[in-house]
C-alpha cells in the first residue's frame, strides 16, 4: 500500500511498471540498460478514489489519461532505474494529491470607479502621444 493522503492509499495491484531504454544521459549505459520507467496507475478501476477525485485527476492528467482510464507516467531523467522509479512514483503521488484539493471558487468582482477613470485617463494620454507621432499638417 502506498499512502497518498490520510484517507487515500493505493494498492500494489493498481500499479504496473514497465521498463525500456532511456533517451537521456548515461553514456554507453544508455544502449544496454533499461532505465526508463513507465508507471501505469489504473485510476478508473481504483476503489480507493472517489468520483470527484477521479474526475479531477482525469482533467489534470490530460494526455497521460488513457482510453481505458489509466494514468501513465514516464520517467527517464535519471541514469539509474531505481531513481526513475522513485521519480515516477513521486510524480503520481503529487498528481493524485493535487486532484484531492477542491479549487477555490472565483467570485467575479466589479472594477471600481477610480480604477475605470485611471484606465481611461491612461488610454487618453497614450492616444495623445501616438497622435503626435504623425506628420505635421501643412499650413
Amino acid at each position: 500500500m502506498i499512502r497518498i493522503t490520510d484517507d487515500i492509499s493505493i494498492a500494489d495491484w493498481e500499479l504496473t511498471e514497465s521498463f525500456s531504454r532511456s533517451s537521456g544521459p548515461g553514456g554507453q549505459n544508455v544502449n544496454k540498460v533499461e532505465t526508463a520507467v513507465e508507471l501505469r496507475f489504473e485510476a478508473a478501476r481504483s476503489p480507493h478514489l472517489n468520483d470527484y477525485v477521479k474526475a479531477r485527476l482525469k482533467r489534470l492528467a490530460g494526455r497521460r489519461w488513457t482510453q481505458d482510464g489509466a494514468v501513465i507516467i514516464r520517467a527517464e531523467a535519471h541514469r539509474s532505474q531505481a531513481r526513475n522509479r522513485e521519480d515516477a512514483l513521486e510524480r503520481l503521488k503529487a498528481l493524485i494529491e493535487q486532484a484531492t484539493h477542491r479549487p477555490k471558487r472565483r467570485i467575479p468582482t466589479k472594477p471600481t470607479k477610480g480604477s475605470q477613470r485611471r484606465r481611461m485617463d491612461a488610454k487618453t494620454r497614450r492616444g495623445a502621444v501616438k497622435a503626435l507621432r504623425g506628420k505635421p499638417e501643412a499650413e
